[in-house]
């Protein structure tokens, strides 16, 4: 069985016309990032990170350079995140519904996952009830996205507060993934400031279109910075010294870079809130902000075949929810060309209308 059976499923689906399984803002070309072509080099030093993109970052966020780790994307975070602070036979607490990579990382180290649910009945909240219910004397690490992948719901902070106390008492930590939390509220505080027991990982994927850069990072302790370091030296070494620089130019633009984001989410999103408010099949916490959805179809068991439906009949693809432990969900995505939303939309509905699952 796949380690990751979502990431196979993602890499290996045919191409569709009206493809809404996506969750990344619509991509840069090379000549929207001005400087680009001049910032190319194959050259430099970054050893332990490229210092001029550690600074872009501590800035961003208001830390220190030496609390800033490089990765290769939020993934590539994740896992050098698993690689540094797991060890064989520790437990790992992950959120259900999942993104399942988070998992599969685990298992891979050799970690065991245990899961606590977040619940459509409870918009997806975070309950620390639900968490605790779920470590062990074994928990090392608890895992969180925030905003929530597959559903797009931010983490409420007293409810990340008291799960970073669960932790604390524990001796184990908290890591929360934040790489679409500037598709949703670009002035929310990083968790990272709940305390040195937080671990936060993102990248310039999914909210600014920069896919291809890989440019990722994970904020920490600098205790925990030193580990993560020594953790790379044998995952993948350095990283790549073009992904690095152009990652700081891309920091020079973030403005511009979210304001075409939001832009384009501004006039998506309405769309999404139509549709919802015309299926009353669908159980869904009305999205505030994100890339995607997760809707319940009431009283059908599994979407896979709506899924397999839409994609060979209509030409429009959907994930269905199983990847995510959810079978009964399916997650749609919005961030893409508003015309490819509509008429996706559209298909989805027709879908729906003639119960296709």
């Amino acid at each position: 069985m796949p380690l990751a059976p979502y990431m196979e499923w993602a890499k290996t689906r045919r191409s569709a016309k009206w493809d809404l399984a996506i969750s990344n803002v619509l991509g840069l070309s090379i000549d929207e990032l001005p400087g680009a072509a001049e910032t190319l080099a194959l050259s430099g030093r970054n050893d332990s990170g490229y210092e001029p993109l550690m600074k872009a970052i501590a800035r961003q966020y208001g830390v220190r350079p030496s609390q800033v780790t490089t990765a290769q994307g939020a993934s590539g975070a994740n896992f050098l995140a698993y690689a540094a602070l797991l060890t064989h036979g520790d437990d790992i607490v992950v959120e259900r519904p999942g993104y399942d990579p988070l998992m599969g990382a685990a298992r891979l180290l050799g970690a065991n996952v245990v899961q606590f649910d977040r619940c459509v009945e409870d918009g997806f909240a975070l309950d620390p009830e639900r968490v605790r219910a779920a470590m062990t004397p074994r928990t090392k690490l608890i895992v969180i996205t925030s905003p929530h992948n597959p559903t797009s719901v931010v983490a409420d902070p007293d409810a990340l507060k008291a799960i970073g106390d669960l932790a604390s008492a524990a001796g184990a930590r908290v890591l929360v993934d934040e790489v679409y939390l500037d598709a949703t509220a670009r002035d929310t505080p990083t968790s990272l400031t709940l305390g040195d027991h937080f671990i936060v990982t993102s990248s310039l994927t999914k909210s600014y279109g920069l896919a291809g850069l890989r440019c990722g990072w994970i904020l920490s302790s600098e205790a925990i910075a030193a580990q993560l370091r020594r953790a790379r030296d044998v995952v993948d070494g350095t990283g790549s010294i073009v992904a690095e620089r152009l990652g700081v130019l891309a920091f020079a633009h973030l403005d511009q870079l979210h304001a075409r984001a939001r832009t384009l989410l501004d006039i998506n999103m309405p769309l999404v809130h139509e549709f919802l408010r015309q299926r009353p099949e669908l159980a869904c916490p009305k999205p505030r902000g994100g890339t995607v959805i997760f809707p319940m179809l009431l009283n059908v068991e599994d979407t896979s075949r709506l899924a397999e439906r839409l994609l060979t009949e209509r030409d429009t693809a959907i994930v269905p929810g199983h990847f995510f432990q959810s079978p009964r969900h399916f997650r749609l995505g919005f961030s893409g060309p508003t015309d490819q939303l509509r008429g996706g939309l559209e298909n989805v509905a027709a879908a729906l209308d003639a119960r296709e699952w």
